[in-house]
């Protein structure tokens, strides 16, 4: 009878234990919370043999009330420009340079862009660790004279490679902006 209640007392005991370990939570593991960009700023500087162009547009309030400011340098017609892109988060001073991190994260991150009109072709000129291209440095050729759209969307996460557009490379949105561009 004694055995009985030490047994009943060691099987009690190991399923008090049990209970209370199989409910702590001291072992969960924390799920890595990559907050999404804030991009106020994008500035694309376009640089060629007859000089310097930028096109920028700026957003200080994101999803506020006012419209973001876009500017748009005119181009010259049938050039080569090496362009760049440059990121801010002017909500913070001094204002974080989002660049950096698209380039440190390049697997996951690359710009998309949309061209028209009188913007003839762009084609990258760097690539992430895999040879899969970012956008942060380009080739843009202008053609005829008249006017065009260049449209640049930043893509986190997008599946890689892709074929350029924003359909097959998937992903969240960053930040896109459409800049109406004179050539002249």
């Amino acid at each position: 009878m004694k055995r009985n209640k030490a047994l009943k007392t060691v099987l009690a005991l190991s399923l008090m234990a049990t209970v209370m370990t199989s409910c702590s939570s001291d072992d969960d593991t924390p799920e890595i919370v990559n907050e999404e960009e804030i991009i106020t700023t994008m500035t694309v500087t376009l640089t060629s043999a007859n000089g310097t162009a930028i096109l920028k547009s700026q957003d200080l309030d994101g999803d506020g009330p006012n419209e973001p400011v876009i500017s748009a340098d005119n181009l010259t017609a049938n050039t080569i420009y090496s362009g760049s892109i440059e990121l801010l988060n002017e909500t913070e001073t001094p204002a974080e340079d989002i660049t950096e991190e698209v380039a440190e994260e390049s697997d996951e991150h690359q710009f998309i862009f949309g061209l028209s009109g009188s913007i003839a072709d762009l084609t990258y000129s760097d690539e992430d660790e895999d040879g899969n291209p970012i956008g942060l440095e380009f080739e843009l050729t202008t053609g005829d004279a008249g006017s065009g759209l260049l449209t640049i969307t930043l893509r986190h996460e997008p599946t890689k490679p892709n074929d350029g557009t924003l359909a097959d490379a998937g992903g969240e949105t960053d930040i896109t902006q459409t800049f109406e561009v004179v050539v002249e």
